[in-house]
């Protein structure tokens, strides 16, 4: 067990704003994880994921974005700290002592965050639990989560479907990890595709997106190591209008940098500071007000 530093920008939760401010200021983000596939194994693969095209035609495809490195936990903590940490493999108890963005910046901002794990044995498990995987779950491996009452944001996946019932009941920001079968790392892009199917439509059609600016984000943490990391990445939200494709150069950082700029976040560390927002997918939108100024599919992606 060892704990390890990032480099960390002034300190502060917020971040300053102003009129060059280019992401809505959503209700609710959902971020939901994917595994090992490279962009072309997903996207044009109609046959063997014909939902996740049906969203790509319904909402925006980030086209050239990209993971950060090799395996799953450096990405997985690039997205819920800023920084792989000098971690470069699958460790059960390289444990973080740096802050991260939940608890350091959108806790401390005023907002809550709830992250949902399918198949999570019990309330701050550690360790492997087939078809659970630690690496899976960054939260577990922050100091400031795992040895406080925060641990107790990271819940079962089954208690999704309550927490959709209300937007008083979801959580400003929630991530999503499905097991090792459905997130495609041990099972087809078929059987993916299908759990995606029957998943995203309740919360496309939760009061928190359907009546709310909300954003979901669905990528994936790596390639299988053949198209130099670039991963299938779908950026989902009512502003978005239909069918987008960005070719903007986006990786991991990128998502964390679009949450922060969405909420006034500071930044965690200079690879968040430094990296390219979404933007483009909601250039047609006011972002202060988050009010839609072109048209945009239906919420209601269907199965």
């Amino acid at each position: 067990m060892f704990g390890v530093l990032a480099l960390i920008l002034p300190s502060g939760s917020e971040a300053q704003s102003g009129p060059g401010k280019s992401i809505p200021s959503f209700d609710h983000v959902f971020i939901l994880m994917m595994e090992n596939h490279a962009y072309g194994q997903v996207i044009g693969n109609h046959a063997g994921a014909p939902y996740i095209n049906q969203l790509a035609g319904q909402f925006g495809l980030a086209a050239n974005y990209f993971g950060v490195a090799h395996p799953s936990l450096p990405n997985y903590l690039a997205l819920a700290g800023g920084d792989t940490f000098g971690i470069t493999d699958d460790c059960l108890s390289c444990f973080v002592s740096g802050p991260n963005l939940v608890v350091d910046r959108i806790a401390a901002s005023g907002r809550t965050w709830r992250a949902y794990m399918e198949q999570l044995p019990s309330e701050c498990f550690l360790g492997d639990a087939y078809p659970y995987a630690q690496r899976h779950n960054p939260f577990i491996y922050f100091d400031d989560i795992r040895t406080t009452g925060q641990c107790g944001n990271i819940v079962a996946f089954s208690s999704l479907a309550a927490d959709l019932a209300s937007s008083a009941t979801t959580a400003d920001y929630i991530w999503i990890t499905p097991d090792v079968c459905h997130d495609t790392h041990d099972c087809s892009v078929t059987a993916g595709d299908s759990w995606l199917a029957s998943v995203v439509p309740e919360i496309i059609n939760s009061p928190a997106y359907a009546t709310q600016n909300s954003l979901l984000v669905i990528t994936w943490d790596e390639d299988d190591y053949s198209q130099n990391n670039r991963v299938p990445t779908l950026v989902v939200a009512r502003s978005v209008p239909a069918g987008f494709v960005s070719n903007t150069k986006y990786d991991h950082y990128s998502l964390v940098r679009t949450i922060e700029e969405a909420w006034d976040l500071a930044p965690l560390t200079h690879n968040d500071a430094g990296a390219m927002p979404l933007s483009d997918f909601f250039a047609g939108t006011d972002a202060s007000a988050g009010m839609q100024l072109t048209p945009a599919p239906s919420a209601d992606a269907g199965n």
